[in-house]
C-alpha cells in the first residue's frame, strides 16, 4: 500500500508528459500558413474579385492570423488563365477562379462552374454537397495535384452585349463574341465564333472591334467594366449561367500538410463565401439595371423561340461532350439528381 501512491503518481506523471508531448506535436502540425493566392479576377471587380479579397480577409480573421492567404492580382505571378498549371505544379500556392476556365485541360470541370439551362443555386448546391458532386470534384482535381473548395457563388448572369439588336438566330451568325464555358459551345453551334478572354481584356477587344459582342457576368459587374460604352443592347436571361460557382484551388501537397483545424477554417470561410456571394448578388442587380438604363442601355429578353433554339443547340453540344468519359460521369450524376429533384421542385415551389 505504501508503494501504490508513488507508483500511481509516477504513472500519472508519465501520462501527463505523454499528453503534453502529444499536444506539442499537434501544435507543431498546425504551423502558420503563408500562401499566395493568384486570382483570375481583379480585386476591385464587383463580386468576382471582391469575393476573393473577402476570402483573404476572413481566413486571416477566423484563424487569428495563423493562416494568411495573400490575394494576388491577375498577372502578378502568372497570367490569369495559367493559374491551374501554376497551382498544380506548386509554382503558386493557391488560386481563386472558376472551374469553367479550365475546359481545355479538364472538360468535366465545366460542370462545376455553370450549366446551360442548368440548375438554380439551391438545386446546384444540393447536388454538389449531397448528390455526389463534391466527391467527383475532388476526384478530378486530385488527379492534377490540386485540392479545391467551392468558395463563392453568384446567381443568374446576363447573356450578352451586342452593338445591334438581335432579332433572330440568323443575326448571330458570323459574329465574333467573347463567351464562357459550355455556353460558348452552344453559341458556336448557332454560328458564332467565340473566344475566352479574361475580364480585363474584354473591353479593349470590344472597343477595338477584335470582338463584336460579349457576355461576362451580372449587371452590377458588367456596369463596372463599362461595356455599355461600346454596346447598348443587353440580353436576358442568362440561359448559359443560371448560377455560377467559384473555387479556391490549393496545391494538394501543401493542403495535405495543413492541420484538420486549418482545413476546417478554410472550408468554413469558403462556405460562408457562397452564402455571401449569393445574397450580395441578388441585392445589387436592380440598382445596376436602373443605372444602365439611365445610360441608354436597351434591355431585351430573348423570345421563347430563340431560347428554344439555344436549348436545342445545347442538346447537340452536351451529346458531343459526353464522348469524354469523365464529363459523362459527372453529367450522369447531375442529371440523375435533377430528375429526382423535380419531384420536390414541382410540389414545393411556385412555378
Amino acid at each position: 500500500m505504501t508503494l501504490a501512491k508513488p507508483v500511481a503518481a509516477a504513472a500519472s506523471a508519465v501520462a501527463l508528459t505523454a499528453m503534453i508531448a502529444a499536444g506539442l506535436d499537434g501544435a507543431a502540425e498546425a504551423r502558420p500558413v503563408r500562401w499566395d493566392m493568384q486570382s483570375t479576377y481583379p480585386g476591385s471587380l464587383t463580386q468576382l474579385g471582391t469575393l476573393g479579397k473577402r476570402v483573404e480577409e476572413q481566413i486571416a480573421l477566423v484563424s487569428d492570423g495563423e493562416i494568411r492567404i495573400t490575394f494576388q492580382e491577375p498577372g502578378a505571378i502568372v497570367p490569369a488563365l495559367e493559374v491551374f498549371d501554376a497551382v498544380a505544379s506548386g509554382a503558386v500556392d493557391g488560386g481563386y477562379s472558376t472551374p469553367g476556365y479550365w475546359a481545355g485541360k479538364v472538360p468535366a470541370l465545366q460542370l462545376f462552374a455553370a450549366v446551360p439551362f442548368g440548375p438554380a443555386a439551391p438545386e446546384y448546391l444540393a447536388w454538389f454537397y449531397f448528390g455526389g458532386g463534391e466527391a467527383l470534384f475532388e476526384e478530378i482535381y486530385h488527379q492534377h495535384g490540386i485540392h479545391s473548395e467551392i468558395c463563392g457563388m453568384i446567381a443568374p448572369e446576363a447573356s450578352g452585349w451586342f452593338r445591334k439588336e438581335i432579332k433572330s438566330v440568323d443575326d448571330l451568325k458570323g459574329l465574333k463574341m467573347r463567351f464562357f464555358g459550355l455556353g460558348a459551345k452552344v453559341m458556336e453551334q448557332v454560328g458564332v465564333s467565340t473566344q475566352l478572354l479574361a475580364g480585363g481584356d474584354i473591353y479593349p477587344a470590344l472597343e477595338l472591334g477584335t470582338i463584336d459582342a460579349t457576355e461576362f457576368s451580372m449587371p452590377a459587374i458588367d456596369l463596372k467594366l463599362g461595356f455599355y460604352q461600346v454596346a447598348s443592347h443587353y440580353y436576358f436571361p442568362g440561359w448559359h449561367q443560371q448560377s455560377t460557382m467559384f473555387d479556391l484551388m490549393m496545391n494538394k501537397e501543401q493542403y495535405d500538410e495543413l492541420s484538420d483545424v486549418q482545413k476546417a477554417q478554410i472550408g468554413s470561410v469558403c462556405g460562408d463565401s457562397v452564402r455571401f456571394g449569393l445574397v450580395e448578388g441578388e441585392a445589387i442587380q436592380f440598382a445596376a439595371l436602373q443605372e444602365l438604363q439611365d445610360k441608354g442601355v436597351q434591355i431585351h429578353k430573348w423570345p421563347p423561340e430563340m431560347l428554344a433554339e439555344f436549348e436545342e443547340a445545347w442538346g447537340v453540344v452536351v451529346a458531343e461532350q459526353q464522348k469524354d468519359p469523365e464529363f459523362k460521369k459527372v453529367w450522369d450524376s447531375l442529371q440523375e439528381f435533377r430528375e429526382n429533384y423535380t419531384i420536390w421542385r414541382d410540389l414545393g415551389y411556385l412555378n
